[in-house]
C-alpha cells in the first residue's frame, strides 16, 4: 500500500499543486488548507467558471446598446459581482466535492495531499467553510433581479448532482459543462430579466467548450481513475479524444456564432470570435493525450480562450 503523502513534503501545498500563489504568501499557514479546499490557490478554475458570466454580460450589453438601453455602470457592477461570486461559488463547489470525493481523493495519487484525506481538516471544518462560501454567492446573488435569483436557485440541482456523476457515467464532464456554463444565462438575466435565444446559445457554447477542456485535463488522472473505477470522458473517448475535440470545439464556435448574431454582438466580437477559433484549433493540433504535463498547460490555456472572447465581446461594445 502506498503511503499517504503529508503536505509537509510540499512546503504545506498539496502535491498537485505545489504553487508559489500568493494565497501563500498572504494568508496564515492555518488558512491554507481551507485556502486549498476552496482552490484559491488555482486561480485557474474561478476562471473558467467566470467567463461565461463575463460573455454574457458583455453580449447583453451589445444588445442592450443596440435597444438604446446600455447603462454602463450596470456592466461594470454586474462584472464584479460575477467575478465574487465565481471565486466563492467554485471555492463552495470545490469544497462540495472534496466532501463527496474524500474517499476516492484517498486512493488516488494526485490527490492523498489534500486537506480531508491528509487529514489537516476535519469535515465538520469543512462543511462550516462551505456554508461560509455558499453565504457570500448567496449575497451577491441577491443583487439581481427576481429571475435572476430563481435561475441563480436552479443551478443549485446541476451543482449538486456533478459530484456523483463520475459514478454512474462515463459523461461527468457534461454534468460539469451544465455548472459551470449556467453564468452564460445569468449575465443576460440580469440585464433583461428573461432569457433569449442569444443565452441559450451561449449556454450550448459554454458547455461544449467545457466538456472540451475538461476532457483534455481528465487525461492526467486516466490510469488513477481506471485503478478506482471514476468514469470521465478521457478514458470513454480515448485516443479519439483529438477527433471528440475537433467536434466538441467546433459545436463551441458554431454555437457562439449563434449567440453573437442573435445577442447583434458587434463587429469586434468576430474578430475574437476568428482568434477563439485558432487558439482552440491549436490546442487540437499540439495536444499530446499522454503527456499529464501538456495536458495540464492546455486545460489552463483556456483561460485565455475565455479572455479573447471577453475582450472581442467589450470592443464590439465600444468600437
Amino acid at each position: 500500500m502506498t503511503e499517504k503523502p503529508n503536505s509537509d513534503a510540499f512546503g504545506g501545498r498539496v502535491s498537485d499543486a505545489p504553487s508559489d500563489n500568493f494565497v501563500y504568501q498572504v494568508l496564515p499557514r492555518a488558512a491554507w488548507p481551507y485556502a486549498q479546499l476552496a482552490r484559491w490557490d488555482r486561480p485557474i478554475g474561478w476562471q473558467l467558471l467566470m467567463w461565461p458570466c463575463f460573455w454574457s454580460a458583455a453580449l447583453a450589453a451589445n444588445a442592450a446598446m443596440d435597444e438604446g438601453m446600455f447603462q454602463p455602470w450596470q456592466l461594470i457592477s454586474h462584472l464584479v459581482l460575477f467575478f465574487i461570486g465565481a471565486v466563492a461559488m467554485r471555492g463552495a463547489g470545490c469544497t462540495y466535492n472534496d466532501l463527496i470525493d474524500h474517499e476516492i481523493d484517498n486512493e488516488v495519487a494526485r490527490t492523498r495531499s489534500r486537506p480531508l484525506p491528509s487529514g489537516r481538516v476535519s469535515r465538520f471544518e469543512a462543511k462550516v467553510f462551505l456554508a461560509v462560501q455558499a453565504l457570500v454567492g448567496l449575497v451577491v446573488l441577491l443583487q439581481f433581479n427576481t429571475f435572476s435569483i430563481l435561475l441563480g436557485i436552479a443551478s443549485l440541482l446541476v451543482v449538486a448532482i456533478y459530484p456523483f456523476a463520475k459514478r454512474f457515467t462515463d459523461w461527468p464532464q457534461f454534468f460539469l459543462g451544465l455548472a459551470f456554463s449556467w453564468g452564460a444565462l445569468m449575465g443576460w438575466a440580469g440585464v433583461f430579466g428573461s432569457l433569449s435565444w442569444a443565452p441559450i446559445w451561449l449556454y450550448a457554447a459554454a458547455v461544449a467548450w467545457t466538456i472540451g477542456y475538461d476532457t483534455i485535463y481528465a487525461h492526467q488522472d486516466k490510469e488513477d481513475d481506471a485503478l478506482v473505477g471514476v468514469r470521465s470522458t478521457a478514458r470513454l473517448f480515448g485516443d479519439n479524444t483529438k477527433a471528440w475535440l475537433i467536434g466538441l470545439y467546433g459545436l463551441t464556435l458554431v454555437f457562439l456564432l449563434f449567440a453573437y448574431i442573435a445577442g447583434d454582438a458587434g463587429l469586434f466580437a468576430y474578430v475574437g470570435l476568428i482568434a477563439a477559433t485558432v487558439m482552440l484549433a491549436w490546442q487540437i493540433l499540439i495536444i499530446d493525450i499522454d503527456n499529464p504535463d501538456q495536458c495540464l498547460k492546455l486545460f489552463k490555456f483556456n483561460t485565455q480562450v475565455g479572455a479573447v472572447l471577453f475582450g472581442g465581446l467589450i470592443l464590439g461594445l465600444i468600437l
